[in-house]
């Protein structure tokens, strides 16, 4: 959960970012605002482990990862613009790594 909402935290202030640099980032922010969205909501679900079921929440983790790589790519591609989106793909490898660990003890 934390690398969640490392994740959450640093595309937030990545959009943030984006919007002083106006329209050429605009993508990089819509994806960031999603990704923050995205990442709270997956967390939010995890704190309700009562009556959790497991396809749902495997579901909301592969949506989640799949949103990060996402995330992680597009911020990648102008990492060398702004710092913070090079915080951004990193923090977003980082929860997609501990994602898929988390899903692979779950199914085991």
């Amino acid at each position: 959960m934390q690398s969640l909402n490392a994740c959450a935290m640093a595309a937030a202030m990545c959009a943030g970012s984006d919007m002083m640099h106006g329209a050429e980032m605009a993508t990089c922010c819509a994806m960031c605002s999603n990704m923050v969205e995205m990442a709270q909501a997956t967390m939010h679900m995890m704190m309700r482990p009562a009556g959790m079921n497991m396809d749902v929440m495997s579901a909301m983790m592969t949506a989640c990862m799949t949103m990060g790589k996402a995330c992680a790519a597009e911020c990648r591609a102008h990492g060398d613009m702004d710092e913070m989106c090079r915080y951004c793909a990193m923090a977003c490898d980082d929860m997609v790594m501990k994602c898929e660990a988390m899903m692979s003890s779950m199914t085991a």
